[in-house]
């Protein structure tokens, strides 16, 4: 019957099935569901995609093209939460900033004692870049990315350390 399909299809999981996905989905253990486990993913920051957006508006524009509602959303959505941005600066100075931070962070080891070497997720990475402000503690930055708390703190404020240099360079004015 048509409509008993439907409603098989529309079931709510049982308990156990939720937790399954619950564990498979966890960002305090850097665990995010099979989509994501192509080395090939690249997620990005705020700040990131707000420079791509700009970058795409302004070429729609020369081309006389209107950007869609979604679009727009989208754009003024990362732009509420992009924290690292200067309107003094083109946008190829906010690229080339935001890579270089991206990619600092992405290469950034720390040695354990037993020394295996821990690096930063991908995950990390974006997460870092969208909630640093100057005035972010080690606390902070553990509290709101529960998986950093496997670094010793010193790791984690090295890391915050290059954050905050490189949202100054953004945010000054002057050019680099």
């Amino acid at each position: 019957n048509q409509y008993n399909t439907m409603a098989e299809s529309n079931r709510i999981p049982s308990a156990a099935a939720t937790s399954a996905v619950a564990k498979v989905e966890n960002t305090a253990e850097l665990s995010f569901g099979t989509e994501f486990d192509d080395a090939e993913i690249n997620i990005l920051s705020n700040a990131q995609v707000a420079v791509i957006l700009q970058m795409s508006a302004q070429s729609a524009l020369i081309r006389d093209e209107e950007l869609d509602d979604v679009y727009k959303k989208t754009q003024k959505y990362v732009e509420r939460f992009n924290n690292m941005k200067n309107p003094e600066k083109d946008n190829q100075e906010l690229v080339s900033e935001l890579d270089n931070l991206h990619g600092a962070l992405e290469t950034f080891r720390k040695e354990k004692e037993d020394g295996e070497e821990m690096a930063l997720h991908g995950f990390e990475v974006a997460a870092l870049m969208n909630l640093v402000a100057t005035d972010t503690m080690v606390e902070e930055a553990q509290a709101l990315i529960p998986s950093l708390s496997r670094f010793p703190e010193s790791a984690v404020d090295e890391i915050l350390d290059l954050i905050r240099s490189t949202m100054i360079r953004i945010v000054s004015y002057g050019g680099s």
